[in-house]
């Protein structure tokens, strides 16, 4: 159990730093010698000394014949800081415990192989299920090399995302306006369509969050008909990049010149989302928070790239035919050809309910 409770310190330490380490992922490493804890770290930002490094920082001489528990198999290349497998070796640690392996090929395995060459007792797999769950996002990004997509909306019990169509208005309470938001702080981008820019000018930031961290507002604007007065646009509160189809025109593009603001367009006159997806990736978008209408909703859903849906439920029915449902057509006939869901978790949040789920 020794091992358990060390690896837990280690995951928490990882989680703190949610948010901050894209498109690396969420690392923590706790030093023991002789029963103490002599030293422990958390990778905070991409670029940035790893968790083990910290961990043999606040160690120092000690850290020679100690147990190193860390929740991500040590690095073994050299990217922007030296590999942690060889710092761990040069410091004589004795044994390295770790939770999950790293899907990355630049390590898969190769961190292992190295600190057992050099005589250093290695235990993988402890707490390996948590391991998992917290880098759920990079490992995902590192194997598709495309965001990890959350499809985020806010609904009545019937359904409902607005009472009229063009219209935006809040439907949930505090709480749930302070959970989006730390969600959005945890991201590295947000993303809408056009009709949500004109019914609601939303600033698509952080306001309410733990963190202060701000994601990249991204806007699906097929023809380029966004006014220039939108927040999004005036506020230089994050970087903007909207995503257009292949007609529009350069003079137009080079009418948003602003230096938060990017043009980005696709290879088609229509947004192919895999298109869009596959150029996110290469832009270092690994966690991508969708908050669209409808037609952007559907249009995710049909792709099949959406990895789990947050679906905060609030008690009130609307009815009617004008109100806007949260999903457009998803050229379903019949109930055996429904999008099917697993509930992985249900909290209640005030007076409303948060759904968590995933496509089976």
């Amino acid at each position: 159990m020794k091992d358990e409770f060390y690896m837990d310190f280690a995951l928490k330490l990882a989680q703190a730093a949610e948010g901050q380490t894209a498109p690396n992922p969420m690392v923590g490493a706790v030093i023991v010698k002789d029963g103490e804890i002599v030293g422990f770290g958390a990778h905070l930002k991409a670029g940035s000394p790893h968790a083990e490094v910290h961990a043999l920082q606040m160690a120092g001489n000690r850290a020679k014949g100690s147990t190193v528990y860390v929740t991500l198999e040590p690095c073994s290349h050299y990217g922007k800081t030296p590999p942690c497998a060889t710092a761990l070796i040069e410091s004589g640690v004795k044994r390295v415990v770790i939770a999950t392996m790293d899907p990355n090929p630049l390590v898969a395995g190769k961190g292992i192989a190295l600190l057992r060459d050099a005589g250093i007792e290695v235990t993988s797999g402890v707490l390996k299920k948590q391991a998992d769950a917290l880098n759920e996002a990079f490992f995902y990004f590192i194997q598709q090399q495309k965001p990890f997509i959350t499809l985020k909306q806010a609904i009545t019990l019937d359904g409902k995302i607005s009472a009229q169509s063009g219209v935006g208005e809040q439907i949930t309470g505090s709480e749930v306006q302070h959970d989006v938001h730390n969600d959005r702080g945890n991201h590295d981008a947000i993303l809408v369509g056009i009709g949500t820019i004109f019914s609601d000018n939303p600033s698509l930031t952080n306001r309410l969050g733990k963190t202060k961290r701000q994601p990249i507002r991204i806007i699906l604007d097929t023809h380029l008909r966004i006014t220039n007065d939108k927040q999004v646009l005036t506020d230089g509160r994050a970087p903007t990049w909207i995503v257009t189809g292949s007609e529009v025109t350069v003079e137009k593009m080079a009418s948003f010149q602003q230096p938060h603001v990017e043009i980005i367009q696709l290879s088609q006159p229509t947004i192919d989302i895999n298109e869009l997806l596959i150029e996110l990736g290469k832009r270092q978008v690994m966690k991508l928070y969708v908050e669209g209408g409808k037609t952007v909703n559907a249009s995710f859903l049909k792709s099949g790239s959406v990895n789990q849906l947050i679906t905060y439920v609030a008690p009130k029915i609307v009815g009617g035919s004008e109100a806007v449902p949260m999903f457009g057509d998803l050229s379903v006939q019949q109930m055996t050809a429904a999008f099917k869901l697993k509930f992985q978790q249900i909290d209640v949040m005030g007076e409303d309910l948060k759904i968590t789920s995933v496509l089976k």
